[in-house]
């Protein structure tokens, strides 16, 4: 495979050779038990890989067509080509091992159940998706909403305030440097993109710090620029909301009833209606809300006013008011008077959303863990970051989905550790933006009781992971990237993310001076929680003097990790994935 050669003092020249990427013994020893031809594959795939027989026929349907990519066709003609010909090799049979196109580590396709209420799944989530840095004086942008949509994100978040001119409507971070982006750009890239990648129901949540006039302008350019995609609600309030199965391929809209109508129902001597509007447009009485400060004050007392108020049940409003704008909001936000535990109570008769800071949350959880799971089996817990976090970093989602949160909202273009678990995360379910909630979090016993994540829980599920080899940074990177001097010296490290038992990191050894480096160690993970267990995987590169350099990552939900010898692509700090790099692991379930 020849050599890599390095300059060492300016005037030497060290040689290294290039390893061939040889195949494990665990991979030989599979080969060997297989046999040959077609039914020594199917064999293993059904067996040694516990593949369900219409993912075999898949499999073994895309290697008879020379799919897979990467120059998979020859191996894939010997693999299961017709007899005679060519017997398949230790060599063909690695180089579909080690394809992560043809042999992932998880599903690829949509599996679960998509017929359940929103309320009974994880949501993608975006925070003020309009943004493409911190949250101080970044630009807006469509840009950003774009790349959201392309990577399988389900709730976008735009925050509405008037321009300039009060004629019109931009998208900004209110009360910051942000510079804005009009609404109709926004619009129109949300709906070309919207199901890009996955055809699952697209949420718009509108943070309104609109007046009368321009609401109506928001009203008549959702319809205008969605048309059918768009999703317009009965007039009746729901008890219980629809499945994404039912929307999909719609847009729907998540925002506060306008406050308007408030207003007109507590103007006892307003008789003329379109005039009390116009009165309380002019005097300035319409209040402008900013939803997450006032939902995010991290105080247990609430606000004195009722958010989900009666207005929308009062006939005579509903028959006399424009309503056009309110009628397109699907899922209603807000929270009634009083305290937190009041704002948790479940109304039988009418579902809803209710937005509540990380700080918040944190809070609620301590006080309420159980009052916070009873909501969410109904209705819709939104939390997002904190104020504080103006470069635009996360949270650690873990206590929000163990209580039931679905929208665990995200700043997108903060390209931390936490939103590399947000991404392994919503790979389940074939990446398309919905996970079902486990049926623990969906359960109530007989006295009321639900899932105490804190709760001391016995080990129900072990992960057995094996490290065997990494390759594909020498077709990647440059042959200094890593060191100027030799090749790299790479280790792994893997761990869990889970329920604070579950949660921990182990290291390979670091292998010196290897571009395809072999590890062979294994590692076992007893798991309490494994249905939100997400197992993370990293490679970094040894450097004595300085950081360790990074060499991909990549986090993959636990329960939905395929058993068997598996190629696990890596992707880079940002999540995209890299064209060749890869680990060949496997993974065991005792």
């Amino acid at each position: 495979m020849g050599s890599y050669a390095y300059k060492y003092c300016m005037c030497f020249t060290r040689k290294f050779r290039s390893p061939a990427a040889d195949p494990p013994p665990d991979v030989r020893a599979a080969f060997l038990a297989a046999g040959g031809g077609d039914g020594g594959l199917r064999r293993f795939l059904a067996q040694a890989q516990g593949e369900a027989p219409a993912e075999v026929d898949r499999i073994l349907a895309l290697l008879s067509g020379g799919g897979g990519g990467g120059g998979g066709g020859g191996i894939a003609a010997r693999l299961v080509g017709p007899r005679p010909g060519p017997a398949p090799s230790l060599d063909d049979f690695f180089g579909f091992l080690f394809n992560a196109d043809l042999n992932p580590p998880i599903a690829t396709q949509v599996h679960q159940d998509m017929s359940a209420p929103f309320s009974h799944y994880y949501i993608y989530t975006g925070h003020n998706s309009y943004l493409t840095g911190n949250q101080l004086n970044s630009d807006s942008s469509d840009i950003p909403i774009i790349k959201a949509l392309q990577r399988g994100v389900r709730v976008i978040e735009l925050d509405m305030w008037p321009n300039s001119a009060k004629n019109n409507i931009d998208i900004l971070h209110g009360g910051t440097l942000t510079a804005p982006v009009q609404i109709i750009k926004c619009l129109k890239s949300i709906k070309e993109y919207a199901f890009c990648a996955s055809p699952y129901p697209l949420v718009i949540t509108l943070e309104d710090h609109l007046t009368p006039d321009l609401q109506a302008k928001v009203a008549e350019m959702l319809v205008k620029t969605f048309g059918n995609l768009l999703y317009i609600p009965s007039s009746d309030p729901i008890n219980e909301f629809p499945s994404p199965e039912s929307l999909m391929k719609k847009i729907i809209i998540s925002t506060k009833p306008p406050q308007e109508y408030k207003k007109f129902l507590k103007s006892k001597d307003n008789q003329n209606i379109n005039g009390g509007l116009a009165n309380l447009a002019e005097e300035g009485s319409l209040r402008r809300i900013d939803s997450n400060a006032e939902e995010s004050d991290g105080k247990d007392e609430l606000d004195d006013q009722d958010e989900d108020s009666s207005d929308e049940d009062d006939p005579k409003f509903q028959q006399e008011t424009a309503c056009e704008y309110r009628e397109l909001i699907t899922i209603h936000a807000g929270k009634p008077k009083g305290h937190l535990k009041d704002a948790l109570k479940v109304d039988p008769d009418k579902v809803r959303r209710l937005s509540l800071s990380e700080t918040q949350l944190a809070k609620a959880t301590a006080s309420h863990g159980a009052d916070v799971i009873r909501f969410t089996q109904k209705n819709i817990l939104r939390v997002y970051p904190k104020g504080t976090r103006i470069n635009s970093s996360n949270y650690d989602p873990m206590n929000a989905w163990t209580h039931g949160a679905q929208m665990v909202a995200f700043n997108m273009q903060g390209h931390d550790k936490a939103l590399r678990l947000m991404q392994g995360f919503f790979r389940a379910n074939g990446g398309c933006g919905y996970v079902k909630k486990p049926d623990f979090l969906l359960r109530t016993g007989p006295n009321g009781e639900v899932f105490d994540p804190n709760a001391s829980m016995p080990v129900k599920k072990t992960l057995k992971v094996k490290v065997y080899m990494g390759d594909g940074w020498r077709m990647d990177f440059s042959k200094t990237h890593f060191d100027t001097f030799s090749p790299p010296d790479f280790y792994t490290r893997v761990g869990i993310a889970g329920v604070r038992a579950d949660c921990v990191m182990k290291k390979t050894r670091t292998i010196e001076d290897q571009w395809v480096p072999m590890w062979d160690e294994e590692f076992t993970f007893p798991l309490t929680v494994p249905e939100l267990a997400v197992l993370r995987i990293e490679v970094h590169e040894y450097d004595m003097s300085e950081k360790h350099d990074f060499g991909g990552q990549t986090c993959l939900p636990v329960s939905e990790l395929k058993q068997g010898i598996r190629a696990v692509p890596l992707h880079d700090r940002r999540g995209t994935r890299y064209k060749s790099v890869r680990l060949l692991m496997r993974f065991d379930f005792l």
